[in-house]
């Protein structure tokens, strides 16, 4: 119970985040690396459209942050928090990147890598298992989203 606060608490720091990536043009997803006592090492929001690179995902940025600071690439005890389900690329880092623990809001049926349309995290190729936490604060995670794509459309027209 008291970790699902503390996700609860992390997933509406990071809808504030992705609302900021949003209004900067980017698809509205940011995301957090917390270490095994919690505290926030890596933060990311997506960069894909002001960075000009495909890999400006918000998970990665995250990553890379975390592993600057810790100095190490392997996260198994760590948590990686995140406002959207990670694409295949992002669930595949992390496993390569051993996280312990995902934890998402929005499932994303279309292009998702952790159940949306392949699980990375049990599929016989990963050679690590990590634990995935769906759904906190999904309704608010999903309705940002497609407010966002929706005012995009509208603008389009």
């Amino acid at each position: 119970m008291a970790q699902q606060i503390r996700f609860q608490r992390w997933m509406q720091v990071l809808l504030m985040r992705a609302a900021e990536a949003g209004r900067d043009g980017e698809v509205p997803v940011a995301a957090v690396v917390l270490n095994g006592q919690g505290h926030a090492i890596g933060h990311g929001r997506n960069r894909r459209e002001n960075d000009r690179d495909p890999l400006g995902h918000a998970e990665l940025v995250a990553l890379q942050q975390a592993a600057r600071v810790q100095g190490d690439w392997r996260f198994n005890d760590s948590t990686l928090i995140v406002t959207l389900e990670p694409c295949p690329m992002c669930a595949g880092a992390l496993v390569q990147a051993r996280m312990g623990t995902v934890v998402y809001g929005a499932a994303d049926q279309k292009r998702g890598g952790l159940g949306g349309t392949v699980d990375l995290s049990t599929h016989i190729s990963a050679h690590h298992r990590m634990s995935v936490v769906s759904g906190v604060m999904e309704v608010e995670a999903r309705e940002q989203l497609e407010s966002w794509f929706r005012q995009r459309r509208q603008g389009c027209r």
